[in-house]
């Protein structure tokens, strides 16, 4: 099936986003506008320190008004590789380098209106080596237990999407390892 951009146009551009106007003709002859958030791309990590703690950030998310516990995470700058972000935003967000980074994998996380794309990793063997924070975030480091971590999963106490899906693929290694 083909689907053709008969035309595109940006309509906003932001610090970390970009929001563009695209005219899609379907393979049916019908056409849409179709609205695409145009993302550069994120990373994920979960840390876990020498004791058996998973640590997370807590922050105040000001699109759903609240602080949410979530895996520390950053969005890719232009043409970035993934893992080079990830061993910064470790640095920027718990303020740990890690010796020992494994990608778990990636997802898209909203494909029906965003090209944002998280790549997942797994970071062990930390040590201190902090890196400023952004300006614009307020972070509180969290330190649990790998299997309370798992029990508040199930519980759904995580709300954060890249937290879930960063502990379900990190599951099977970390209680077996």
């Amino acid at each position: 099936m083909n689907f053709e951009i008969k035309s595109s146009k940006t309509v906003y551009r932001g610090r970390v986003f970009d929001v563009l106007q695209d005219q899609l003709a379907y393979p049916d002859g019908r056409s849409f506008q179709i609205d695409v958030i145009q993302h550069s791309g994120a990373v994920a990590i979960l840390p876990i320190n020498d004791e058996g703690q998973i640590i997370f950030v807590r922050q105040y998310r000001h699109a759903v008004a609240q602080q949410l516990l979530e895996l520390p995470a950053g969005t890719l700058e232009d043409g970035e590789d993934p893992l080079i972000c990830a061993q910064r935003e470790l640095r920027e967000e718990i303020g740990m380098a890690a010796a020992e980074i494994v990608k778990l994998g990636e997802a898209l996380l909203a494909p029906g209106y965003s090209s944002e794309r998280m790549h997942l990793y797994l970071a062990r063997d930390l040590s201190v080596s902090p890196l400023p924070q952004d300006d614009d975030e307020t972070l509180e480091p969290v330190f649990i237990q790998i299997d309370r971590a798992f029990e508040m999963l199930e519980k759904g106490e995580f709300e954060d999407a890249k937290t879930q899906l960063g502990l379900l693929l990190a599951r099977r290694n970390l209680q077996n390892g």
